[in-house]
Order: structure tokens, then sequence, then C-alpha cells
């Protein structure tokens, strides 16, 4: 077996202890939110729930939104999914023979139609990720999962945050105190990135790349590699600004001047980074097996590669919340919303990732009888490669 393979990579956590591999302590089920409901996220739900058998179970999880919609929604695409009005702790029970639906808070009735966004359930909305949250900080949910959301739709009714991540990080927190800096990172089973700079235009990342963000940012992936991937001593890469890494600051001085020292004040905290690197062969299978996740200072940088690796499958995992929240990794997709044709595999993945890093966050808050955090197959089975790879200028196509 090639050992870059995704199945070699798999088989690292098979073989661990056969009392790690089936532990999972109990926990409540997840809180998935409505997303924008003329967009795909409430049909992937139903999806979801269709395929919540089979070898690998999906873990219980409840919808935050109006019963009545979801009901008419699974009509209209003809979904055979039996819905349940519910309260969070009998969602799990509930979960084998019906969609659990919390009903929203207000007792707020949505009427969307599929792919007509409308600023009239921008409350909904925005009502249903404010209860998922509740849930969980109350103990009553063990992660929240949020489908897609439409910005512009909702800053049409006043909607103040930058997106969707910063609007979760201030409800983390009692109004009126700082929230924790959200950084995002897309998950796969092939590739894990973070971009250290998000949703701005190109021109003004230089302005933006200060050492400060760069560490910052550094400090709180590795710090949630450990507390909730399981990941004793995770390996961190930096991939450049510039071409070939800037060249010693012969094409440009960002990577010379901000990301090396960067890197710098990082390894003396003991974090175990490499970097700046060459963007352009940071992502081929070999160099792939020597890093757990990659930092880029760009959005593009970053998504990328993931999206070219592993567009079914992407998660976007938000790391320094006090709580666990994943999303799958598209958009509404407004334009096939209704039509049935919609593919749940990275709604899915994002339900068992919460999951997974939920029981590793109660096994780690502990006691559970002597438990150990399982760390992540794709993390802990990824080789290590047998020397080390070289990125530098000439290591190109």
């Amino acid at each position: 077996m090639d050992p870059r393979s995704p199945a070699a990579r798999t088989r690292g956590a098979e073989d661990a202890p056969a009392a790690r591999r089936r532990y999972r302590p109990p926990m409540p089920p997840l809180a998935l939110t409505l997303g924008d409901p003329a967009g795909i996220g409430p049909e992937l739900a139903l999806s979801a729930w269709l395929g919540r058998g089979g070898t690998e179970p999906l873990p219980p999880f409840f919808l935050v939104a109006d019963p009545d919609f979801v009901e008419r929604l699974a009509h209209r695409l003809g979904r055979p999914v039996p819905v349940a009005e519910v309260d969070p702790e009998t969602a799990a029970e509930v979960f084998p023979r019906a969609l659990p639906v919390v009903s929203l808070p207000s007792g707020a009735r949505v009427a969307a139609e599929p792919g007509v966004p409308d600023s009239v359930n921008a409350g909904a909305t925005i009502e249903s990720i404010t209860a998922a949250v509740a849930f969980v900080k109350a103990g009553r949910a063990s992660a929240v999962v949020t489908n897609p959301i439409a910005k512009f739709v909702l800053t049409r009714t006043g909607f103040a945050h930058p997106g969707h991540t910063e609007f979760l990080a201030a409800l983390s927190v009692p109004p009126g105190q700082t929230p924790p800096r959200p950084v995002m990172m897309i998950w796969s089973p092939e590739l894990s990135v973070v971009p250290v700079t998000i949703h701005v235009p190109l021109k003004d990342v230089p302005a933006l790349l200060t050492q400060d963000l760069v560490e910052e940012t550094a400090l709180i992936v590795a710090r949630d590699l450990r507390d909730r991937f399981g990941l004793p001593e995770p390996r961190l890469v930096l991939a450049g600004l510039n071409p070939h890494a800037g060249e010693a600051g012969t094409i440009g001085h960002e990577d010379r001047d901000v990301l090396a020292p960067a890197v710098a004040r990082l390894r003396a905290q003991g974090i175990d980074i490499r970097g700046p690197l060459p963007a352009d062969t940071l992502f081929h299978a070999r160099a792939r097996t020597t890093y757990d996740v990659a930092l880029a200072p760009t959005h593009d940088q970053a998504l990328i590669p993931i999206k070219t690796i592993a567009f079914d499958d992407g998660v976007n995992v938000t790391l320094g919340l006090p709580f666990v929240r994943t999303s799958p990794d598209h958009g509404t997709a407004f334009d096939i919303a209704g039509q049935g044709i919609a593919r749940p595999d990275s709604l899915v993945a994002a339900l068992r990732l919460a999951d997974r890093l939920a029981a590793n966050a109660a096994v780690r808050r502990g006691p559970l009888g002597g438990a150990e955090i399982i760390p992540f197959s794709v993390y802990a089975g990824r080789p290590r490669s047998p020397g080390a790879h070289h990125f530098d200028a000439e290591d190109e196509l």
C-alpha cells in the first residue's frame, strides 16, 4: 500500500488500542442551524438524516428551525423524512426514526422559496444561530454545526458583524465582553489549511500581514490541534506570500521581514513550525506528509489547493472559540436550491467532525474513568516523510 494514500493514513488510527478507538463519552446531540432557508442547507439536513445509518452511523443532531417549513420542504422534494418537533433533551432518542427539529425560541415561521433569498427570513436565520450557541453553552448540545448563510441578506436588515464566524465569536461571550479571535481552518482527510488573512482585497494583505497576526494565528491553531484534535505535537508550515517565498528579499520583503521573524518567535515558544516556504511546492502528496496544517498568508493560497483536492468533503472548522463549531465548506448555492441535487457530503463530514471534536473536548474536561483523547486518523495516521523534503525555489514542476 502506498504510505501516502488516504487508506494508509486512516489505518494509523485503526491500529490504536480498541478501548481508545471505541470510547465515546455520553454527550448531547449536535445542534444544526437553519442557514438561509432559501439555500441548500435545509435540504442537506434532510439528505444527511436519510443517510444516518450504514456502517458508520451519523451522530445524532437536531435542526433549529420551523418544523412546518422543514416538513413542507421534505414533501416538496419528495423526501421520505418524518419530522418531529422536539426539545434538545429528547432529540437523540427520536433521531433514529425522525428528523428532530427544535423550534425557534420565538416561534417564528419560515416561508422561503428555494433559490429566492429574502431578507424577511433574516431574523429566523439569525435566531437559529443564536439558539444553537445558547444550547451548547447550556450543555444541551455538544457542538454547533452551521448551515450556509448569505451575508448580503442579513446586512440588509442591519446585521453588523463582518461574517458568520465573527457573529459566533460575539455570541460566545456575555454582551460587552471582548470576543475571542476566531481562526478559520478548512479540514479534510487529505489536507488542512488556515488562511492568515481571509476576506480582504489582495492589495491590502501586505499591510495586514504582521508578525503579531501570524504568531497569534499559529498559537491558536497549535492549541486547538492539541486540545481538540488530540495531536500532542502538531506540525505546522507557513507558506510564503511572494513567489519562491521572496528569495531572500529579492522578490518582495514580506517573507524575510515579517513571516520569517514570526516563525522564529513561534519556534522559540516550542511550536513546531517551518517557513516561510514556497507555496507552489507545498501541497503535493509528498509534501503533505510532512505537516498537519498549512498556514497561508492569503485566502486563495489556502483554499485553492484544498478545494482542488477535497471539494466535496472539506469542512470549515472555527478554531479559537470556547465551543466546537463546524460548517460545510460551501455556500448557499441558491442556483440549485430546491432541485434535490445538492450533495450532502460536506455537511455529513462537518457533523462527523463536530462529534469527534466535541468528544475529545469532553474527555479533556474529564473525569471520564481514565479515558484518553482519541487522535484523528487523518492526522495521527498521516505518515511522516522518511526524509526532510526541501521546498526550495528550484523544486518546481
